[in-house]
């Protein structure tokens, strides 16, 4: 008898340097696990990091910030990844190197600005009248194009969604039917249109739909109960830069349903400090009707020592903002030359003002067995397979570069 693995049909997602960070690795004292959640070692800079996020739960962190301070390839991106998971999955994080600020045509200042609002979530609850349910029909019909030629047109979709309490066919326009495509939605997929701007947003796959082969790719999520048309609340995150440039050029109201009618047209102009606080007025005005809510999320900063003085003084000024997110710096520097200065010396280049503000947490060199142990759980991510020879070959040479590049530093 002969047994093959059916492989998936389902796109295989892109796997970045951090995909498989899930979290801390902490158990329920708030102690270390050596490999859990993706991490490996630095058992008490991940013990640390869990205090700070304990803090920020409890509100405890107004006006102050992280620095992950140790020499490359120590985890340093990875704990504070792992803090923002930690906060929860819809948290925003926003990740950008020291150096950043030079590079760019805007002033300094704007550009920490931006990342600051890229940092900071806009959860919006609106009742909305929708069609919602499993699709059980997707039928695009065609008619032949009214311009000439030889191609044909989609007129129309018909698509039919059922819930635990009964099903519709729906006859949907053509730019409905583009949307449809773009969330990639076929049959058995369960999904909402909205009634007044025909929206689609795709939820998962239905659950009974969950013994195909495929099992780990998707998301499955219950057959809806209650009609096919009803009133549904809709739950919208948006970051406040998104607001930010959707309304650089106003074109309708200033509510919250104007500026997300905006943010899929292509702009580029400059965000005013004007604009920002008009935004920030309207955002205000529906946190107070309890239609909207602030999510903090977490900026974390590379290569901090790369800032410069005038940089400093406004982080300084930030971080006592009503609406600031968490901010995470790291270094590989000691005590260094203040950028923008020429003779203040400071540790890890932070002015000692700021650094009074900072939670330090230093993270130390993996040793030969974590290194082969991250390189086991980074091959199983991608799906590799690397013998025990090549494991601890590289698990070798990776401890030398590590010393190299520590004492470079």
């Amino acid at each position: 008898m002969k047994v093959e693995e059916v492989k998936s049909t389902v796109k295989t997602q892109r796997i970045s340097a951090h995909s498989h960070i899930k979290g801390l690795g902490l158990d329920e004292s708030g102690y270390a696990i050596q490999s859990a959640a993706g991490l490996v070692g630095q058992e008490q800079a991940r013990e640390a990091a869990g205090v700070v996020v304990d803090m920020v739960k409890s509100k405890k962190m107004a006006g102050r910030a992280v620095l992950l301070a140790g020499p490359p390839g120590t985890g340093k991106t990875a704990i504070a990844l792992a803090i923002a998971q930690e906060l929860g999955n819809k948290v925003p994080f926003c990740p950008m190197v020291g150096s950043e600020v030079y590079s760019s045509e805007i002033k300094k200042t704007e550009v920490l600005m931006e990342n600051f609002r890229r940092a900071i979530g806009l959860r919006i609850r609106e009742t909305k009248e929708v069609y919602e349910g499993e699709v059980s029909e997707l039928t695009p019909v065609e008619t032949e194009n009214p311009g000439g030629g030889y191609g044909k047109t989609v007129s129309h979709v018909i698509i039919g969604l059922r819930t635990a309490k009964g099903s519709k066919q729906l006859k949907l326009d053509p730019s409905i039917y583009e949307a449809l495509q773009k969330e990639k939605v076929e049959v058995g997929d369960v999904i909402y249109i909205e009634a007044t701007s025909g929206a689609v947003k795709r939820q998962g796959r239905s659950d009974a739909y969950a013994i195909e082969f495929d099992l780990e790719a998707e998301e499955y999520v219950p057959l809806p109960k209650g009609d096919v048309h009803k009133k549904k609340e809709v739950v919208q995150d948006v970051t406040l830069h998104d607001l930010d440039a959707a309304n650089a050029k106003p074109q309708g109201g200033q509510d919250v349903l104007s500026m997300m009618g905006q943010l899929l047209k292509p702009k580029k102009t400059e965000i005013t400090d004007k604009l920002r606080r008009e935004i920030n007025k309207v955002v205000d005005k529906y946190i107070d009707q309890g239609i909207a809510e602030l999510v903090p999320g977490v900026l974390f900063i590379d290569e901090v020592h790369m800032l410069d003085i005038e940089t400093f003084t406004y982080l300084h000024r930030a971080l006592e903002s009503a609406i600031a997110p968490i901010v995470i710096f790291a270094t590989n520097r000691g005590k260094c030359l203040i950028r923008g200065t020429d003779d203040i010396y400071s540790p890890h280049g932070v002015p000692l003002d700021l650094l009074d503000r900072l939670l330090i947490i230093r993270t130390i060199p993996y040793n030969r067995t974590d290194m082969e142990q991250i390189l086991k759980l980074r091959a199983n991510t991608e799906g590799l397979e690397i013998e025990p020879e090549a494991i601890s070959a590289l698990g070798e040479i990776g401890v030398k570069r590590l010393c190299v590049m520590r004492c470079s530093c």
